[in-house]
């Protein structure tokens, strides 16, 4: 791997954080969605910093970054955009919604009804969006980056399992360490370090970096290593819905990706360890699950098919 590509991921990693102050694994995570082309799901109780982490990612690229606020009341043509008739031209003039952008932070999107979240589905599937007949691409790169409030809390529409596997990875944050959020207690929040970042990577650079991701080395014996993981899953009695091909997908383009955020031109277990579940979680579901997805069974599990599964050496 080339030095420049290590210092720009390490450069890349450092501006975020200047900004989000919680656990430096969820930031590496975070890179490995986006070399992936992959989209993010975070879940968390509110105040822990889900918006700071999207903010600062969209930040630190030279990349259009938009912010969707979604309420109960936000219709699909608020996402998408919508078609209007100019009498002067005698024609209809697309304007694009806020989904046309880089990197779009869907904010509490399970406060949104069905209809709406279902607006995303081909989008993040596809990359483009079929509005009115038309098919419209998206700008590249694209990456969606969705915050959610735990289903128990009031207001909210639990997201499907078909939009749950269009989300590259799930997130949980977390609380910060104790000195870190003294540190935020003492500067008054994190708007100031937000406001003050600049961007670090070209759009350009992303997509040369993307496409490096898909040269990291994986060795025969990791493949099998990665597809024993997903199997395990499928043998399970304990699943009513295990790890699908796209799952496994996931999880190859991932164990990559990760690799090459750790500097590195090859992956190993650890990487595939490191990415499983947060890939893996919300793609199944358990005989006793409450049908919501990536609850404490379904993480439990996934660590359970981790700690089975011999390891290559």
């Amino acid at each position: 791997m080339s030095g420049s590509i290590g210092s720009d991921l390490a450069r890349l990693k450092e501006n975020v954080a200047l900004a989000y102050r919680g656990d430096r694994a969820v930031i590496d995570l975070v890179l490995t969605a986006l070399l992936s082309r992959g989209h993010i799901l975070i879940e968390d109780v509110p105040g822990v910093g889900k918006t700071t982490l999207a903010r600062a990612l969209g930040r630190s690229l030279s990349l259009e970054f938009r912010r969707i606020q979604f309420t109960s009341d936000t219709l699909p043509a608020d996402v998408l955009g919508i078609s209007v008739f100019h009498a002067a031209t005698d024609a209809f003039e697309f304007h694009a919604g806020p989904l046309f952008a880089n990197i779009v932070l869907a904010d509490e999107i399970n406060r949104a009804t069905p209809k709406t979240q279902s607006a995303l589905l081909e989008a993040m599937n596809e990359g483009a969006v079929t509005i009115e007949s038309e098919h419209r691409a998206l700008p590249q790169p694209f990456m969606v980056v969705a915050t959610q409030n735990p289903v128990e809390y009031l207001g909210t529409y639990p997201l499907p399992e078909s939009q749950m596997d269009r989300f590259f990875l799930k997130l949980t944050l977390g609380y910060p360490a104790v000195a870190e959020e003294k540190a935020l207690l003492r500067r008054g929040g994190t708007e100031r370090d937000l406001t003050a970042l600049r961007p670090v990577l070209e759009r350009e650079r992303v997509l040369e970096l993307q496409d490096a991701t898909e040269g990291i080395r994986v060795a025969d014996r990791l493949l099998d290593y990665l597809h024993a993981l997903v199997s395990a899953t499928r043998g399970s009695g304990e699943l009513r819905l295990p790890v699908s091909t796209r799952g496994a997908q996931a999880l190859y383009r991932a164990t990559q990706a990760y690799a090459l955020v750790q500097g590195r031109d090859y992956a190993t277990p650890d990487d595939a360890q490191a990415v499983a579940p947060a890939v893996l979680a919300h793609r199944i579901l358990s005989t006793s699950s409450d049908g919501f997805g990536a609850g404490g069974r379904e993480r439990e599990m996934i660590r359970r098919v981790l700690a089975q599964v011999p390891v290559p050496v």
